[in-house]
């Protein structure tokens, strides 16, 4: 049995012009929360703080709407290192730094679509480089499962916080599951990322549904009432939600 895999790279150090600063404050923080939550909106305000206080910051995504680029639902965006399943964060940090120009901050977002491997090498640059991390991502999928990079970055990060924005379900509770729906109909399965308010093509009918995602409290998640549903059929759906359906996890 071989033991656990080791990350190898060069840790030389080039002269940098941090100051005072000690190598001990960096760390790695994981933010997460929902959709809607302000993940992106938080990652660019962080990433202007840090450019105009003369940080030499990296920014990087990866399955973002935007594609190479950071883009908030509020209309805010920010060009940044697209990072694919193959891409090394550590070693792309290191050439930038060996160029003349040290990283003080790195900011990811989507981080729940990068590999174990990927949340591990921004370990290694706080742990190895003093370079300040900040991830943003989801915990968990359209099936309420987490995602590798979230199991990861809960089981590496320094510090952990749920972004206290909450977004809400169409029924006015707190939003905790992140739905995906087709033509307004929730799905339980299918292939773990597929990109949002885009169509997708059907090879049986030739049609071209609307991939969506939405928030969905965990009682609406677990029935399957999504907005559309509701608004197409309001007794239908607020009858099951005051009496659950016979069989269900709420009536055992």
């Amino acid at each position: 049995m071989t033991g656990p895999r080791r990350l190898r790279y060069n840790v030389a150090r080039p002269p940098t012009t941090r100051g005072t600063r000690h190598p001990d404050v960096a760390e790695l923080t994981y933010f997460y929360g929902t959709m809607n939550c302000g993940k992106s909106t938080l990652a660019l305000q962080i990433h202007h703080n840090a450019v105009t206080a003369g940080k030499h910051c990296l920014l990087f995504t990866k399955h973002d709407r935007g594609g190479g680029r950071i883009t908030s639902r509020i209309g805010l965006s920010q060009d940044a290192v697209v990072v694919t399943d193959s891409f090394d964060i550590a070693t792309h940090v290191q050439a930038v730094t060996a160029a003349g120009t040290p990283v003080d901050v790195v900011i990811c977002d989507e981080t729940q679509f990068y590999t174990a491997q990927q949340v591990e090498q921004l370990a290694w640059l706080v742990d190895e480089l003093d370079v300040e991390v900040q991830a943003f991502g989801l915990l968990t999928d359209f099936t309420t499962h987490l995602f590798a990079g979230s199991k990861r970055l809960l089981e590496l990060a320094d510090r952990r916080q749920e972004l206290q924005v909450e977004a809400r379900c169409w029924c006015g509770e707190r939003g905790t599951s992140n739905a995906r729906t087709v033509d307004g109909a929730i799905q339980r399965q299918g292939q773990q990322v597929v990109v949002g308010d885009l169509p997708q093509a059907s090879l049986e009918t030739g049609e071209v549904p609307t991939v969506a995602y939405e928030v969905l409290c965990r009682r609406h998640h677990r029935q399957g009432i999504t907005r559309v549903l509701a608004d197409r059929q309001p007794d239908r759906a607020r009858e099951r939600t005051m009496f659950p359906v016979a069989g269900s996890a709420a009536t055992r």
